[in-house]
């Protein structure tokens, strides 16, 4: 599996963004991807995880209602849209793909056997 992430950028505090992550190679209904963020000096922590049949979702506590993680199956692409962004948003953004099925269960990067390369995300007040 690989994966390709992109859609960030340089925003304003309270703006929308959208990241994308392509998924290609072994079929991918037996995933879970999910979106972690590594913020400068920090680390890398859960954002969002979606299993890809069916769609259960979990999220991160602290970005529940801001942040939303979704999916195109037939585009094998996946999605993190994030509203009203902080500067404390600022960081890379992975997405990653783990075999996993239990959503609950997969918020931890250990769980993920294939990343992307990471997308910047930078929120500016």
């Amino acid at each position: 599996v690989q994966l390709q992430a992109s859609g960030g950028g340089l925003v304003l505090a309270g703006d929308s963004l959208r990241l994308s992550c392509v998924a290609s190679g072994r079929t991918f209904s037996d995933y879970t991807m999910a979106w972690f963020r590594q913020a400068p000096g920090k680390e890398r922590e859960f954002v969002a995880a979606i299993r890809w049949s069916g769609g259960t979702t979990s999220y991160a506590d602290s970005l529940k209602g801001r942040f939303t993680i979704s999916k195109d199956t037939f585009k094998k692409t996946g999605y993190l849209q994030m509203n009203s962004l902080k500067p404390e948003d600022t960081a890379v953004y992975y997405c990653a793909a783990g075999s996993g099925l239990i959503v609950s269960t997969m918020r931890y990067d250990d769980r993920y056997h294939y990343w992307g390369q990471g997308t910047k995300v930078t929120v500016s007040s």
